[in-house]
């Protein structure tokens, strides 16, 4: 068994290397370290708080299982999005498109004055409306956009990252990622103009 303490010191090969001896305290390290990560890269795919819960548990199962095949080829993360990528996909090949439910859970808990309380509710609900709009559209777009948007401009992913993921070239990662960008900046614009809003 190893403490939080002996963690901060100890590489992360030699965490795994514990996990792979069937330690799970040090799994349980690694699922602390990447959870929100992979929780991140789901909820930006299905746009759904409970399926990239269930994801995500999912994915640390087939991680777990996997982990005997793991052979330090490349960085642990790196292994674990695409198991997680994977994973994702197989979801989405099995139930085509979800839709999203309306919800305001971000509205900030307010003591002031009352103009300032209604202030703030309206920024938060156009905040909301704005994010609300760009998964909307996210949801339209190709998964193959989808992704590369998620892993880069979400995840902050490297070009050199998202390449090995995707097993594509960098030069195909910073087209694909710019016809993505492009075809979403289009959609959002095309969404403002027909609500007649300001962009």
């Amino acid at each position: 068994m190893i403490s939080t303490k002996d963690n901060q010191a100890m590489e992360e090969n030699e965490i795994v290397k514990l996990a792979q001896q069937g330690d799970k305290e040090a799994f349980s390290v690694l699922v602390r370290k990447y959870q929100n990560k992979v929780f991140g890269l789901a909820i930006n795919i299905v746009h759904n708080h409970e399926t990239a819960d269930d994801l995500a548990q999912e994915i640390f199962i087939k991680a777990y299982q996997a982990l005997p095949r793991f052979r330090y080829q490349s960085e642990f993360g790196t292994w674990l999005y695409q198991i997680a990528i994977n994973h994702i996909r197989d979801y989405l090949r099995r139930h085509k498109k979800e839709k999203d439910d309306l919800c305001l859970d971000e509205i900030p808990e307010i003591r002031a004055e009352e103009k300032e309380i209604s202030e703030r509710l309206a920024e938060s609900q156009e905040e909301e409306r704005r994010k609300r709009l760009i998964r909307e559209k996210m949801e339209e777009m190709p998964e193959k956009y989808r992704l590369i948007l998620s892993l880069r401009d979400i995840q902050g992913l490297s070009y050199e990252e998202i390449g090995r993921m995707l097993k594509l070239s960098a030069g195909t990662v910073d087209s694909r990622l710019h016809r993505a960008r492009r075809l979403l900046r289009k959609k959002l614009v095309q969404a403002l103009d027909q609500e007649g809003g300001k962009r």
